[in-house]
């Protein structure tokens, strides 16, 4: 602890000589500049490059390609450093000439790509000929959406305006310090600068601005270079002072990496559905390859966190080395996805034909609405009939799906007005959220209707399996009376397990006559003749053991399979708060399951236990996903549910311009907006989660942070 203290004091020391050192070195400079510019022929009318998405200063946090800060980058560094010190947040700033014609969201989020920001890390960007400016935040930077956006407006825009370009930065770090912690964005006392720092007719010269930027970069970046060594925020499994991430860090990137890859691999697989139902299957047959591929990657990544998760410990280097793998295969799932990114979206191109898509979307949407009543009588049937046990998988779905069905006709009736005003690209963004709100509330539907036939199977399955259980009982009772007292010692065991055998049968007959839960009774009765049939083994034909086995197997293949799909179901449509240890759990039954499938035909003693164990991982998905569920709080109010909106939010639905436009809170699609800012680069990606704009096909590269801007 006191060596920590000490180097995170050296650490702050360093970055107050690196501010001081730096305002002296911008002096020096500015007395400079007059005369070596002076002696400089300055070009006229030259053409200057477009700044294409650049990689940032390695050291420091600024990148100051037009000398916009000239001698005020010491401000800024000494912003930029308290905001990382009090809040944990790295702001990043970078002034260009222009954005070569993207979007300035667009421009800034493959910067921040390309320069390889991380979690905790926030850009800024300026384009001070232009006149445009972007940011790009993670979803899991600690800063919202509506956060960002509020700073843009309040501290970024004034001074952009007036060209304070060191003001924006500075308003910028203090907004986002404000907002953070829950107060009002402070004032920006604005220093009007240089319309356009980067233009030749303000006589920058080449070599001036050279000189100026290394007496700068050199004695000022130095200090806060120091500081940032001694943090490390990147979910990258090396540390930041060159050694080994600690285990636990791992660990937590790890459970991260996972979540946000599943959620990219569903919503992938989602899109591909809509894309492979509209254009046919052989059409996207690449898409649903790379989408193999993916699975099969977070499928081995997440047996490898069951392994970690189990009884068995791991030593330190086989802990780290477990958890860099689940690490490195999510992001290969990652990439595989964003590899196909363009050409998936140039072949949905929602925008091209966003009136036949929002006439499909609308059919889609009262197929939906017309299942409805039936569904829900057939839910009320269960609850009035069944335990309370036998329905908890369908808890909360009748108001899921009427949130997630008000959520798609609110977005279909918002596109329909976008087409009529022309704006295809808000309709086809808004389209895309309908299109998985009825998605989501088919798989709803889709859920009750299973479980009711789940439930009803179970009960008429339940009579003949305590009958099995009778056969097997007065067989054990047979073969206690034929092998005598002699033989009681070798009896025990097989006596201990009929009589609990008997207790359960006499339970669940006594069950039958009121409202009982038919799967749990029909698993507790699989699982106490699986008992009492192991006793009996040793005198029983092989063939007739066999049968049995089969015939326990088909049982407990049922309640795997009914347990495996509600948590399924669970996980799809609340994966807004559902994490890692849910996910992990449910992937693991799968895999047994399919073990059990394959074990079937040759050994089914061991399928049977293998779709036991099946079983239990998935009623451990289901517990953890509900627990999880039910500590979530919808960000738009409304405990868990927060109405259509936050039901949107916590399925996993993301969003696009449908949460707001215009200046400084709108989002859009990958492009950006007008005036003020847009989110763009849409859904998840990296190791993020939640947030984010609409859903689509790929992984982290390409869909993995929020972005805005606009003009000033």
């Amino acid at each position: 602890m006191a060596k920590a203290t000490r180097t995170r004091a050296l650490a702050c020391r360093t970055a107050a000589l690196g501010t001081l050192l730096l305002g002296a070195g911008a002096a020096w400079a500015s007395a400079a500049w007059a005369p070596a510019h002076a002696a400089i022929p300055q070009p006229t009318g030259a053409p200057f490059p477009a700044d294409a998405p650049i990689q940032l200063e390695r050291v420091g946090q600024i990148t100051d390609k037009v000398n916009a800060l000239g001698g005020r980058r010491g401000e800024v560094a000494a912003a930029l450093t308290q905001l990382d010190t009090q809040h944990g947040i790295q702001l990043f700033v970078a002034y260009v000439r222009d954005f070569s014609g993207r979007a300035p969201a667009d421009w800034a989020n493959e910067t921040a790509a390309k320069s390889g920001l991380g979690l905790h890390d926030v850009l800024l960007a300026v384009a001070t000929h232009a006149r445009q400016y972007g940011y790009s935040t993670d979803t899991d930077s600690g800063v919202t959406a509506a956060q960002m956006a509020s700073v843009a407006t309040a501290a970024v825009e004034p001074a952009l305006r007036l060209n304070d370009w060191a003001g924006a930065a500075i308003g910028a770090a203090q907004g986002i310090g404000a907002v953070v912690s829950g107060l009002p964005i402070p004032a920006v006392a604005v220093t009007p600068g240089v319309p356009d720092p980067g233009d030749s007719s303000t006589g920058v010269s080449g070599a001036a601005l050279a000189g100026t930027v290394v007496v700068v970069g050199g004695l000022g970046a130095a200090g806060v270079w120091a500081y940032s060594r001694t943090r490390r925020r990147r979910p990258a499994p090396t540390h930041s002072a060159g050694g080994p991430a600690p285990v636990v860090e791992l660990d937590a990137t790890a459970k991260h990496a996972l979540v946000a890859t599943d959620d990219a691999v569903r919503t992938s697989e989602e899109e591909l559905g809509f894309a492979s139902a509209e254009f046919g299957d052989e059409t996207t047959a690449q898409f649903a390859d790379a989408l193999a591929d993916a699975k099969a990657e977070l499928t081995a990544a997440f047996r490898i966190r069951q392994a970690l998760d189990d009884e068995i410990p791991e030593d330190e280097p086989t802990r780290r080395r477990m958890l860099t793998e689940i690490i490195d295969r999510c992001r290969r799932a990652n990439d595989r996805l964003d590899a196909e990114v363009k050409s998936f979206d140039r072949l949905r191109a929602l925008v091209q034909h966003a009136p036949q898509a929002l006439a499909t979307a609308r059919r889609a949407a009262d197929a939906q609405h017309e299942r409805v009543a039936p569904v829900l009588a057939a839910f009320q049937r269960l609850c009035d009939g069944y335990a309370d046990s036998a329905t908890a998988p369908l808890a909360g779905h009748p108001q899921q799906i009427a949130d997630r069905l008000a959520f798609a006709d609110d977005s279909l009736g918002a596109a329909g007005v976008a087409l009529d005003a022309g704006d295809k690209r808000r309709a086809a963004v808004l389209i895309r959220g309908a299109e998985a709100g009825v998605e989501q509330a088919q798989l709803l539907l889709d859920a009750v209707d299973r479980r009711a036939a789940e439930l009803d199977t179970a009960a008429s399955k339940l009579p003949a399996a305590l009958a099995e259980m009778d056969t097997d009982l007065a067989d054990a009772r047979a073969l206690a009376a034929s092998r005598g007292a002699a033989a009681a010692p070798d009896l025990a065991d097989l006596a201990g397990r009929a009589g609990r055998a008997e207790q359960v049968v006499t339970a669940l007959r006594a069950e039958l006559a009121g409202r009982y839960d038919p799967i749990d009774a029909l698993r507790r009765a699989e699982e106490a003749d699986a008992l009492l049939d192991e006793a009996l083994n040793a005198v029983r034909e092989q063939e007739q053991n066999d049968r049995r086995a089969r015939s326990l197997l088909e049982q407990a293949t049922m309640t795997a399979r009914s347990e495996i799909a509600a948590a399924e179901d669970f996980v799809a449509t609340r994966r807004g708060a559902v994490g890692s240890q849910a996910r992990t759990r449910l992937a693991e039954a799968k895999r047994l399951l399919q073990q059990s499938a394959a074990a079937a035909g040759t050994d089914a003693a061991q399928a049977l236990t293998l779709a036991q164990q099946a079983d239990q991982r998935a009623r451990q998905a289901l517990s953890a996903a509900q627990n999880d569920a039910d500590q979530y709080q919808s960000p738009y109010g409304g405990g868990r549910s927060g109405g259509s909106m936050g039901g949107a939010v916590l399925g996993g639905i993301i969003l696009g311009d449908l949460l707001g436009g215009g200046r400084g809170g709108g989002r859009s699609g990958r492009g950006g907006t007008g005036r003020g800012g847009g989110w763009s680069a849409p859904s998840r990606g990296g190791f993020g989660s939640g947030g984010g704009g609409p859903g689509s096909f790929g992984g982290g590269g390409t869909r993995g942070r929020l972005g805005g801007g606009g003009r000033f």
